[in-house]
């Protein structure tokens, strides 16, 4: 007997389509592995960008600013070191969104 979804929809592949998916490991994890950097990547961009904002404005004291410089670095290096040891440079971080253009800016 075949199992099925509700509604006697199967769950058999579509035409032309392999009946099975082969996952190696390892690309796996490196694709993981770039997700969450390409998240991470985003966010501290974003934080980056609000941090010089509120710099300019006044916000923040001179020592807020060295602090929050000195974070970003610090992320900025670790980030460096994630992407060597998963072999990822930085463009395959980036997403494309098709007709929206880039997920993260092109530097």
């Amino acid at each position: 007997m075949r199992a099925g979804l509700p509604g006697g929809t199967s769950l058999a592949a579509a035409p032309g389509a392999p009946a099975r998916v082969d996952i190696d490991g390892e690309s796996v994890g490196r694709d993981l592995a770039a997700l969450v950097l390409t998240v991470v990547e985003l966010l501290r961009q974003l934080m980056e960008r609000q941090a010089v904002r509120r710099a300019d404005s006044g916000e923040l004291t001179d020592e807020q600013v060295e602090r929050v410089g000195t974070t970003l670095m610090l992320l900025d290096q670790r980030m460096g070191e994630l992407r060597d040891q998963f072999g990822l440079r930085p463009e395959d971080l980036n997403l494309d969104l098709g007709p929206l253009g880039s997920l993260l800016p092109r530097d």
